[in-house]
């Protein structure tokens, strides 16, 4: 009977060590979307036409990710999304100029056309309520008022 006792204690020690050192990854853990990158849309890259200055095409699509370091006229916009419980979207544009500075070629890999669901500001904070700080100010006056008249003390001569 002890022999017994002892085996089931084992048992039950050793499944709840295993549990623990599982991580939690049982429960399950908290994942969220992770953008990174510039954001390429089919609508920026539709704009980009052969010849425009490089000035056009920062204007148009931000600064690039990546210049080439040894070709300063190759430039490479990549954006990738890590989706927190489906798998990793991305998408990348390569634009080469040519030696007088305007575009010649564009380069496009991954899907343009489907619409990104981003997470927004609101869904990146924590929630919290509204506390004394967030109640705006009582007006104040722009000027001090004007000072009261302080007698002066002048001594008799005599």
């Amino acid at each position: 009977m002890q022999k017994l006792t002892r085996i089931v204690a084992l048992s039950v020690t050793l499944s709840a060590t295993v549990l623990v050192a599982s991580g939690c990854s049982y429960v399950g853990v908290y994942k969220r979307d992770l953008p990174q990158g510039n954001l390429v849309t089919q609508g920026m890259v539709s704009q980009l036409q052969p010849g425009m200055t490089q000035e056009q095409v920062t204007y148009l699509m931000g600064s690039p990710l990546l210049q080439a370091p040894f070709d300063s006229n190759e430039w490479d916009y990549v954006f990738r999304l890590d989706k927190a419980y489906e798998g990793v979207e991305q998408r990348r544009v390569t634009l080469v100029f040519g030696e007088d500075g305007r575009l010649e070629q564009i380069q496009r890999e991954g899907n343009m056309t489907g619409d990104l669901d981003l997470p927004t500001a609101e869904d990146r904070a924590p929630a919290r309520q509204r506390g004394v700080l967030d109640e705006p100010l009582p007006e104040t006056p722009r000027t001090a008022p004007d000072p009261e008249p302080v007698p002066i003390y002048v001594p008799d001569e005599g």
